[in-house]
């Protein structure tokens, strides 16, 4: 019992590392990535819009800063959510392994990665909805400013808890699937990387 504690605080220990030193990478991804994620925002609100007059308005009202409106809640949502995610997909892996005596197997992976991101998804969801008021607000409302923690009280004052964590089961729901798939499929890779490199000379 002791081992299967070290083996899986280990792990968890090691991932986390791992999560720190990505939060940089997180912070340049999310450089390119808001931009995207406010135009098809706009977008999915104003259906008669084509994208690239939503992009052409933007920069027309906002400038360019429009376009990076949300950058800072979208890296506040992120970093959380990876720090939860991975760590504990880790830690589940590593439970699994114990109980089952063996390394999980690929579709095992994929199975922890999906619960991993599910429960990261919707302890993240405020931030999420946060994320998502800040970009769509008025140009020039208190909202748009970008304030994370404003945007969040905001919610709560008129829509309570249930407001903080609306669309919460399909965002569990996507983020798990795609917690299955790119999880399950890296530990796949992984194995057959490593087999490879064991045949090889």
């Amino acid at each position: 019992m002791l081992f299967c504690e070290l083996k899986i605080q280990r792990a968890a220990f090691s991932s986390c590392h791992q999560e720190l030193c990505g939060t940089w990478c997180q912070q340049v991804a999310c450089l390119i990535r808001v931009p995207s994620e406010v135009v098809k925002q706009r977008a999915q609100v104003s259906a008669s819009s084509k994208t690239l007059q939503i992009f052409s308005a933007i920069l027309s009202e906002e400038g360019i800063q429009g376009l990076y409106r949300g950058y800072t809640s979208t890296v506040l949502r992120e970093i959380p959510f990876s720090l939860v995610q991975f760590p504990l997909w880790e830690f589940l892996k590593a439970l699994w392994s114990w109980r089952r005596g063996h390394v999980v197997d690929s579709w095992q992976s994929a199975v922890c990665g999906a619960f991993a991101g599910g429960f990261a998804a919707a302890v993240t969801t405020p931030l999420d909805v946060a994320k998502t008021r800040i970009m769509l607000a008025k140009a020039g409302s208190s909202t748009a400013a970008g304030n994370v923690l404003s945007a969040m009280h905001g919610v709560w004052r008129s829509q309570g808890l249930a407001g903080l964590f609306a669309g919460v089961f399909p965002r569990m729901a996507a983020i798990s699937m795609g917690g299955f798939i790119f999880l399950g499929a890296y530990d796949q890779t992984r194995s057959l990387l490593l087999e490879v490199g064991r045949k090889s000379p």
